[in-house]
């Protein structure tokens, strides 16, 4: 009956924000407090948004000063040779659009940090698809795409967790992922040229001489959909400061990559140090933070919120038995079809809860059933993070609110129509994996 309800739950959740009858942000708080009283859980529901929201804590304050740090580097200037680069390759072909942002997504996606990836990707990306009205749901399809296959390099969180959980070494859980993370990317480019012909079609090829593509990208890049009272572009930028920008930014993405510090530190230093640097005027550094403060408070209210909803779900043990459910549903003639069933129940699992209870409790759940049909641990883990092209488009993915608040489009049509596209993803690498022996059948 628990799991029944945590499934309800989620339902619901989906229904409300997908037909547009309640906000993302809304829902998250609304609907679990209303079926935790619903389900008798009266006492110690607010220590449990609580611990909910202790638990995001650290991502909300990371999103916070990574927000602003990407944001000073572009007040500064610091992506006018990537946006003018693409520009030249690109120039007004909806399908070398699309391809183009596959190509940055994946690019910068290495790090496996989505909130990095949406940043760079949508402020180079977005101006050319304003400029020639492409639909901006594709430029968030693609992302998602491109950073749902990469978040799956150890340093991007799943294979991390599932290799400390099953006691694995990298070697045996990544290496052996990685033409499926080729077929995964390759995926995505043709998603990318489907859409792009699609697009071409609709509104033909466009010519953007250098004087078009200068005022176009002067008037249009920004961090968020809408910054208030921002000043000229122009005055904002510090070419002098390029080099030591860029090298700034790479030091930061190779201090995340080795774990020097925790993310939000990491983002808290590398802001006050940008911010030092590009505007040492204490008048201006109130400005800056202040014209990006509207795309800040959108994106962690979002989390925060999202606080209350896994708060809940963990608080009552509903996602517990939401889990214990779903593996007690496999037959026991099908145990030898583990790294299988693995694959393609990771991506409802890993749409319902977050990462580290699915990796944390679920999977060594897994393991050690799969261990009892002699099934190697190393394939239930690589089976695992297949699904997390779908995952990147759950409500409990923080980054995913701060792609859909810098392209100012709705939370439920995104899902709507993205979902199809991540699933087939997933699905797509699971035939990949079986075809190069990666997981058995």
């Amino acid at each position: 009956m628990l799991a029944l309800f945590g499934y309800s739950m989620v339902a619901i959740f989906m229904i409300l924000i997908m037909t547009k009858r309640m906000s993302a942000l809304l829902a998250l708080i609304i609907v679990p407090i209303v079926f935790a009283l619903i389900g008798g859980f009266y006492t110690g529901i607010g220590d449990m948004m609580l611990e909910g929201i202790a638990q995001v804590a650290p991502t909300g304050v990371m999103l916070v000063f990574a927000i602003l740090y990407f944001g000073i580097m572009i007040d500064a200037g610091l992506f006018e040779p990537i946006v003018n680069a693409i520009l030249r390759i690109v120039k007004g072909d909806p399908l070398k659009i699309a391809l183009g942002t596959v190509a940055l997504a994946s690019l910068v996606a290495l790090d496996g940090d989505g909130t990095t990836t949406f940043i760079i990707t949508v402020t180079a990306m977005l101006p050319l698809y304003k400029k020639l009205k492409m639909n901006l749901y594709m430029l968030a399809t693609l992302a998602l795409l491109s950073i749902g296959v990469m978040n799956m390099t150890p340093w991007g969180g799943p294979t991390a967790r599932v290799i400390s959980s099953l006691q694995l070494t990298t070697e045996e859980v990544f290496l052996p992922l990685i033409p499926v993370m080729a077929a995964g990317i390759s995926f995505a480019f043709l998603v990318a040229w489907y859409f792009g012909l699609k697009e071409r079609k609709r509104i033909g090829i466009h010519q953007i001489d250098a004087s078009t593509a200068n005022e176009m990208h002067l008037a249009e890049i920004q961090v968020a959909a809408t910054v208030a009272n921002r000043e000229e572009p122009v005055a904002l930028q510090r070419p002098k400061l390029i080099w030591v920008n860029a090298g700034l930014t790479i030091g930061l993405l190779i201090a995340l990559i080795v774990g020097l510090l925790p993310l939000p530190v990491l983002f808290m230093l590398g802001f006050a140090i940008a911010t030092m640097i590009n505007y040492p005027n204490l008048a201006e550094q109130k400005e800056r933070i202040t014209a990006h403060a509207g795309n800040v408070l959108a994106v962690v209210a979002l989390v925060f919120a999202s606080g209350i909803f896994t708060g809940i779900m963990n608080g009552t043990e509903m996602v517990d038995a939401m889990a214990t459910a779903l593996v007690q549903v496999i037959p026991e003639q099908l145990g030898s079809q583990l790294p299988l069933i693995t694959a393609i129940t990771s991506m409802p699992f890993t749409y319902f809860m977050a990462n580290d209870p699915y990796y944390y409790g679920i999977i060594p759940i897994i393991g050690e059933t799969a261990a009892s049909y002699n099934i190697p641990m190393a394939e239930i883990a690589r089976a695992s993070v297949l699904g997390q092209p779908v995952h990147v488009l759950s409500p409990l993915y923080a980054a995913g609110y701060l792609l859909v608040g810098m392209l100012g489009i709705d939370y439920g049509q995104n899902q709507r129509y993205a979902l199809k596209w991540v699933v087939a993803s997933s699905l797509f690498m699971i035939i990949a994996a079986i075809i190069f022996g990666v997981i058995s059948i």
